[in-house]
């Protein structure tokens, strides 16, 4: 499963109307309607803005609007392509601008689902999306005699946002890699004859 890490953004005329299709970085549903609020308020010239957004951490809620378009002729078409990208936290809005020709059902799918589909394309181009690795908190306290050793051993893994608190033992907070846990506190437990407790 893939995350967004910035905003996208791919514009195309079809048939006189103009089709604005933005991938944004969401990390929940409230986040999402925010988005659409701010999204309706900077294109208020704008005939339509549809949307859909995938959040969690398995893509499990997931949201949708063909916003004034005939019914799922919009904001479906757009769910069916995040789903199908299988990545996550992230929403795309189409805004239309009608231009005075009538696309009909099968021509509105189209030109929504390609909107889609050609900002996905332009997200993976960028290398918008990164790999979500799921991270778990960790925190440890340790004797100063075993500082160098147990910084040695945290090169082994991926760990984040390191942070360190020198009082009577060292204090050591972070997060790790969620498949990596069970490993570090193995590791530590061994360097430190089982006194170190993750």
């Amino acid at each position: 499963m893939d995350v967004l890490s910035c905003e996208v953004s791919f514009e195309e005329i079809i048939k006189s109307s103009r089709f604005l299709s933005e991938l944004i970085p969401c990390t929940s549903q409230s986040q999402a309607r925010e988005i659409v609020k701010l999204q309706k308020a900077k294109y208020s010239d704008s005939t339509h803005v549809v949307h859909a957004f995938v959040v969690g951490n398995n893509a499990e809620i997931m949201g949708m609007s063909d916003d004034g378009e005939p019914s799922g002729t919009a904001g479906r078409p757009v769910l069916d392509v995040l789903k199908g990208r299988k990545c996550t936290n992230c929403i795309l809005t189409v805004t239309r601008w009608f231009g005075g020709t009538l696309l009909g059902t099968g021509g509105l799918v189209k030109a929504y689902s390609g909107g889609a589909k050609n900002v996905i394309l332009a997200a993976d181009s960028q290398k918008a999306f990164t790999e979500l690795i799921e991270k778990t908190q960790f925190t440890f306290d340790a004797d100063y005699n075993l500082y160098k050793l147990i910084k040695k051993h945290l090169e082994n893994f991926d760990v984040h946002n390191l942070q360190e608190n020198f009082s009577t033992n060292i204090q050591i907070k972070g997060e790790i890699r969620a498949d990596q846990f069970n490993s570090l506190s193995q590791d530590l437990q061994n360097i430190s004859n089982g006194r170190i407790k993750l």
